[in-house]
């Protein structure tokens, strides 16, 4: 295989044990980045888990709430009551980088820094599980979004960590050796080229050194 892609020269040998060189560096590199990756994209599925169970919790406790004040509130209080929110959220997305990877981030603020304006109707007429329904849906909207940052996180990380293992996988089983291949190929050939000129030459020596004594013969 060798012997029909290189072209067993010296220069051809210095490129290839060039190359090895950097193929070997950067296989230790990418080893390196796809262990820290791996260790990353651990710690975010464990927290990715944890905030799920917290969230899914959340909002069952939200719905719980609900269906327990719609069942204590006609249906058109309750829809005046949620009709027009006093609170604003204001979504601010941003990216940090991970080992090369951009990472999502989540923000956000409210309108107004009042706890209260979460609830946009009086308490008059409304029942305390809608209340706590509310606020429910308040408290864990800041888990959402975490939750939303580590599953784009994840997904993210997974590309490159595949990306990177094929990467590794190429350097280890293809690059590498093939190019150990070619070096040993070219080093054999240089040496069979150098064994046959180092037996010319003494051939060359003999039949001097014969016509040198068939002449002194002569004379």
């Amino acid at each position: 295989m060798a012997s029909t892609q290189v072209n067993p020269t010296r220069m051809e040998l210095t490129r290839l044990k060039k190359k090895l060189a950097t193929a070997v560096k950067g296989h230790k590199l990418l080893k390196d980045k796809r262990d820290e990756l791996m260790r990353e994209f651990l710690d975010l599925v464990r927290e990715n888990m944890a905030l799920r169970q917290k969230v899914e919790a959340g909002i069952h406790s939200a719905n719980t709430n609900f269906v327990i004040a719609k069942a204590d509130m006609s249906e058109e209080i309750l829809r005046t009551a949620l009709m027009a929110p006093k609170q604003d959220v204001e979504l601010e997305t941003a990216v940090k980088n991970v080992m090369s990877v951009d990472i999502p981030v989540f923000s956000y603020k409210t309108r107004t820094p009042d706890p209260n304006d979460i609830y946009s109707y009086g308490f008059a007429f409304t029942s305390s599980d809608l209340d706590s329904a509310v606020l429910s849906l308040s408290e864990i909207l800041p888990d959402m979004l975490r939750l939303a940052e580590t599953e784009k996180a994840c997904q993210l990380m997974a590309a490159e960590i595949e990306k990177t293992r094929r990467r590794v996988n190429a350097l280890e089983h293809v690059i590498i050796p093939e190019t150990r291949e070619g070096i040993k190929y070219i080093t054999m050939k240089l040496d069979e080229n150098e064994r046959s000129t180092q037996i010319r030459l003494m051939k060359v020596k003999d039949m001097m050194l014969e016509a040198a004594h068939h002449y002194s013969e002569r004379k």
